[in-house]
């Protein structure tokens, strides 16, 4: 599969994770419910996909799968509980969808987002959830490409055509995440209050961190 090759060239450079979304449903469960088969085969590659939790750096990171119906639902309900009882320091998830009633999940008429990871987040306040499935949230009105859920940070990076992609870099260090993408970069800062609109990211705004995510701009 040419996938596994670009897998393998990711792999060899940094620690790739990976969630599955609506677009990589190639199979049903045994309840009829589509999943995601083929990323199941993944973690023989070392790449750590959906169902997985591991640490690094004090850092839990827990990798949740696309639900298609109540018992994949109810996976990740057990998942997140059995995460929850190995938290360290910091908590990161990985869901696809984002959550529901929030600017990052925003379609531009209505939301687009997941109740139930809203529900998780309120349940288990972990500090970082990083989703997508919203392409547009960022780029239209009344989206946007990070929110705060609690003490949560939520994130979408959105999509876009052109030969680099949307992204986000987050720091954990300096408590800062940039966003950047064709028409504009913005960043915020972890240990501060949201403020809306958010701040356009200015050479000399980002402290000590721009001089290793500007080569990414």
């Amino acid at each position: 599969m040419v996938i596994r090759k670009y897998f393998s060239r990711l792999r060899a450079k940094t620690r790739l994770l990976i969630c599955s979304g609506n677009h990589d449903l190639d199979s049903k469960n045994e309840a009829g419910e589509k999943v995601a088969k083929w990323l199941g085969a993944a973690q023989n590659e070392g790449v750590l996909s959906d169902g997985e939790s591991f640490v690094l750096d004090e850092t839990l990171f827990t990798i949740c799968p696309w639900w298609d119906g109540p018992v994949v639902r109810a996976g990740i309900a057990a998942q997140l509980a059995e995460a929850a009882a190995k938290r360290t320091k910091q908590w990161i998830w990985i869901h696809h969808a984002p959550p529901a009633q929030s600017p990052i999940s925003w379609g531009g008429s209505r939301y687009f987002g997941d109740v139930e990871l809203r529900e998780w987040i309120e349940q288990y306040r972990p500090d970082i959830v990083l989703s997508g499935h919203v392409h547009q949230s960022p780029f239209i009105p009344d989206g946007s490409w990070v929110d705060r859920i609690g003490d949560t940070w939520v994130f979408n990076a959105g999509n876009q055509s052109g030969s680099l992609p949307t992204h986000i870099i987050i720091d954990t260090e300096t408590h800062e995440a940039f966003w950047f993408s064709a028409i504009t970069n913005q960043f915020i800062r972890l240990d501060e209050p949201l403020e809306r609109p958010v701040k356009r990211l200015e050479q000399n705004d980002a402290r000590r961190s721009w001089s290793s995510v500007s080569e990414c701009a």
